[in-house]
C-alpha cells in the first residue's frame, strides 16, 4: 500500500502527463501539501515554463484608472459601500501619458484595470482603447474591468483590445455566494468568461488562495474548472483582509500554499501567462520572487499616477503605491535578475499548447 507521499507523486505525475485529474484527486492533491511535494511541483513547474518561454518574465504595465465601482463584493476595498474609500477617475489624457511613460520605459503591454464604474461606458472605453492603439500598434491591451455584456466586449475587442482578466473567484455556487452580493452570480461570471473566449481575447480567469470560506473542495472546483476552460491567462495571489470590508479579521491566504498551487497550475497548463502577484509581494518581501520560482512568468508594476496609487487599495499594506514607474521596473529587474531571469521588452502573447510528448 502506498504511503501519502507516494501517492502525492503518483498525481504529480499523472497531473503532467494528462494535463488533468478527476475532483476528488485534485482534493487529495492539494491536501497532501508538504515541504517536499512543494519543491517537487516548483522543479517540475519550473522546468516546464523554461522550454515554452524560457527565462523570460513578462511585464504588464498596470493603469489602475478608477476606484469607483457599483458592486459590493465583500471582499474588496473598492465595493460601493466602503465610505472611507478616496474615488478618483483618470481622464483619456491622463491614461494616454500613463502608456506613454511605460512605452519610455519598455512596457509593450497596458492593462486597463477598475472598478466596474458606469461613467466609462462603451463609447469613452473604445475612445480611450483606439488612442493607446494609434499612439503605440505595436502594444497590447489588455482590459480589467469586470462583467459586461456580449455587445460590450465585442466592441472593445473590435476597438483594439486583445486580452480580458476576469477572475472567476471561486468556481463553487455556495463559495460564490458567501463571497458576494446576491445580486452577483457565478453562472453569469462564467457566461462572461464564455463570451470572452467566443468573441478572441485571450482570456483570463484566476481565484483568491484562502479567501473566507475557501476549502480544499472548493480548490478542486477552481482546478477543475480551469481544466475545461483553458484559459491563456490564470491570476492567482493570496487573500489579503481588507480593513472596511465584513472580511476585516479574517485570516490572511497562505504564502506556501499560493506558492504551490502555482506550481500545479504551470503543470496542468505548462504554456499559461501566470502572474507572480503584487499580493504576494504584499505578504512577503520576496513573494514576487518566489513566485517566479514557482513557475510563474509575468509581473505587473505599476504605470499609475503616483498620487492616486493609495486610493486603489483592493486589500491592506498593498505595496509599491509609493513608486515611480522607471524606479518601479528598474527595482522589478534588478530582483529578476537576482534569481536569474530577465524581463523582457515584447507583448509576451501566450505560446501554443504543446503536446504532452513534445516536453521533456
Amino acid at each position: 500500500m502506498r504511503s501519502a507521499d507516494e501517492r502525492a507523486l503518483v498525481l504529480l505525475d499523472k497531473l503532467e502527463r494528462e494535463r488533468g485529474l478527476t475532483f476528488s484527486e485534485y482534493a487529495e492533491l492539494i491536501d497532501a501539501e508538504t515541504e517536499a511535494l512543494r519543491k517537487e511541483a516548483a522543479k517540475r513547474a519550473v522546468r516546464l515554463r523554461k522550454q515554452i518561454y524560457g527565462d523570460q518574465v513578462f511585464t504588464r504595465g498596470l493603469i489602475e484608472f478608477t476606484s469607483y465601482c457599483k458592486n459590493d463584493c465583500h471582499y474588496c476595498g473598492l465595493q460601493r459601500s466602503n465610505a472611507e474609500a478616496e474615488r478618483y477617475r483618470l481622464s483619456e489624457e491622463d491614461i494616454l501619458l500613463c502608456c506613454k511613460e511605460g512605452y519610455r520605459l519598455g512596457f509593450r503591454t497596458f492593462v486597463l484595470q477598475g472598478g466596474e464604474d458606469p461613467y466609462f461606458n462603451d463609447d469613452r472605453l473604445v475612445r480611450i482603447v483606439r488612442a493607446i492603439k494609434a499612439q503605440h500598434p505595436d502594444c497590447a491591451i489588455t482590459l480589467s474591468i469586470g462583467e459586461r455584456t456580449h455587445e460590450s466586449y465585442q466592441r472593445l475587442f473590435d476597438a483594439g483590445a486583445e486580452r480580458y482578466l476576469l477572475r472567476h473567484e471561486t468556481a463553487d455556487e455556495a463559495h460564490y455566494r458567501k463571497l458576494h452580493p446576491a445580486e452577483l452570480s457565478l453562472r453569469h461570471r462564467l457566461d462572461c468568461l464564455e463570451d470572452l473566449k467566443r468573441i478572441g481575447y485571450q482570456v483570463g480567469c484566476g481565484f483568491m488562495v484562502g479567501s473566507p470560506g475557501q476549502t480544499v473542495e472548493t480548490l478542486a472546483e477552481d482546478f477543475h474548472f480551469i481544466q475545461e476552460f483553458k484559459p491563456a491567462m490564470c491570476g492567482i495571489g493570496p487573500f489579503i483582509p481588507q480593513h472596511a470590508t465584513v472580511f476585516r479579521d479574517e485570516k490572511q491566504g497562505d504564502l506556501h500554499q499560493t506558492l504551490f498551487l502555482l506550481s500545479l497550475l504551470r503543470i496542468l497548463q505548462p504554456n499559461l501567462l501566470l502572474p507572480a502577484t503584487t499580493a504576494l509581494g504584499t505578504i512577503h518581501p520576496l513573494g514576487r520572487e518566489m513566485g517566479i520560482q514557482a513557475g510563474a512568468n509575468v509581473v505587473m508594476p505599476n504605470l499609475s499616477p503616483v498620487e492616486v496609487r493609495k486610493k486603489y487599495l483592493l486589500y491592506d499594506n498593498k505595496i509599491c503605491t509609493g513608486d515611480e514607474s522607471a524606479a518601479c521596473r528598474s527595482c522589478l529587474n534588478r530582483r529578476m535578475e537576482s534569481i536569474g531571469y530577465r524581463l523582457t521588452e515584447t507583448r509576451g502573447d501566450v505560446k501554443p499548447l504543446p503536446s504532452p510528448s513534445a516536453l521533456e
